[in-house]
């Protein structure tokens, strides 16, 4: 009996909050609807351009196919602005001939979250992600399929900080 009481006042107080939950496990306030997703510019030092757009659009993707949430150019409940801090390809492993027999290519984003209904969901925070690659093949050849694979990796990363609460 006392277990059964205990049951139900458990679930009496877990079903007084409301909170939506999706498939991709985001957790989203029922009170939350709209997101404005600034561009994200390309401040590093060395700037490839189609990388800019693409992440914009594939976090605009991400957000409006895996959530409820509607895309705004105005106020929002939930603001995503950030830009691209860093761009870069090294070497990760020396052959005898001291040429790279593996290189890797970086992206780094810094990100600031703002939910203009919760504060304490907010965060300002810098993401990144990596792609390695033969280090005898010419960068141009691999650049597109390396970057979708790293823009695929931020942008989940941003989402699951954002919205599933990592």
């Amino acid at each position: 009996m006392k277990n059964l009481v205990i049951l139900l006042f458990s679930f009496l107080a877990v079903s007084c909050v409301s909170v939506q939950y999706s498939f991709t496990g985001a957790s989203i306030s029922p009170d939350v609807h709209t997101i404005n997703i600034h561009y994200f510019a390309n401040n590093a030092s060395l700037v490839e351009p189609s990388l800019s757009p693409a992440l914009t659009q594939a976090l605009k993707d991400k957000f409006t196919s895996e959530t409820n949430l509607n895309l705004s150019n105005n106020e929002a409940d939930l603001y995503l602005r950030g830009e691209i801090t860093d761009y870069r390809t090294s070497p990760i492993a020396i052959q005898n001939n001291d040429q790279g027999a593996m290189s890797r290519l970086t992206v780094k984003v810094h990100v600031e979250y703002t939910n203009t209904k919760n504060e304490k969901k907010n965060f300002d925070t810098t993401f990144e992600r990596y792609a390695d690659y033969p280090g005898d093949v010419d960068l141009e050849a691999k650049k597109d399929e390396l970057l979708a694979e790293i823009i695929d990796y931020l942008v989940q990363d941003i989402f699951n900080k954002a919205v599933i609460n990592w």
